[in-house]
């Protein structure tokens, strides 16, 4: 039996008198990648930013790790042990890739362990290493999504929240994050990705969530999905 991490139930978020969140309910087991997939407007980054403290539900509860967080603020998730990797990077422009990345490791009390994720994230990003004195600003869009995810490793999170890591990014280069996604997994550290490029998404995650206007309307394996007929015509391109 899997052991669920983050539990999401019956939340509802409203901005003014729109609804945004329509009372959903989900569940993300230890270990595993799994996806929002939806179109634009369905509601995916309102959910992330709810589960990391940025937004509030009206309704509901959000529980990680057996802890309920509805109420907590976005940073004491982050020394939980979640961290966000915001849609469109969101890179200190003016510092060093090296800054950016300490920044990250703001949580982190140990100056040893601080050094051990910098040399593990150097070693899963060469670039950033390469750069690491360049101000960020600088960097390529492919380079900053890298910095963003390398800055988010520093933290020693057991949970990452992507955001649409592949947006604007060339073919090559969406082929690279979804690797890294991958590799990242690989670390033992549970993924929850939205993500407009439906066909990847589904197929590095294990199971996925289909949201229409706020509401979940398909769940499953991942692999079941990307055969259903139903998602093939609406996200997938068929």
């Amino acid at each position: 039996m899997s052991e669920a991490l983050l539990q999401v139930e019956n939340i509802e978020v409203y901005y003014g008198l729109i609804k945004a969140l329509k009372g959903i309910s989900f569940t993300v087991n230890r270990g595993e990648v799994v996806s929002l997939i939806g179109a634009n407007g369905a509601g995916k980054t309102t959910t992330l930013h709810t589960i990391t403290g940025l937004l509030r539900p009206k309704v509901g509860k959000i529980t990680y790790n057996g802890q309920d967080i509805t109420k907590v603020p976005a940073h004491k998730i982050v020394t939980m042990g979640v961290v966000h990797v915001p849609e469109g990077r969101r890179v200190f422009k003016d510092l060093s890739v090296y800054d950016n990345l300490c920044l990250g490791a703001y949580t982190v009390q140990n100056k040893e362990n601080i050094a051990d994720n910098l040399a593990m994230v150097y070693d899963l990003f060469p670039r950033l290493e390469e750069r690491k004195n360049q101000m960020s600003g600088t960097l390529s869009g492919g380079e900053q999504q890298m910095l963003a995810m390398g800055r988010a490793l520093m933290s020693n999170p057991e949970m990452i929240v992507m955001d649409e890591p592949s947006m604007g990014l060339s073919p090559l280069l969406v082929n690279e994050v979804f690797k890294i996604i991958e590799t990242v997994h690989s670390r033992n550290i549970t993924v929850l990705l939205v993500e407009q490029n439906s066909k990847k998404a589904l197929a590095v995650s294990d199971r996925a969530y289909v949201l229409e206007t706020g509401n979940i309307i398909m769940e499953g394996k991942a692999s079941d999905l990307a055969n259903d007929e139903r998602v093939k015509k609406a996200y997938l391109g068929a």
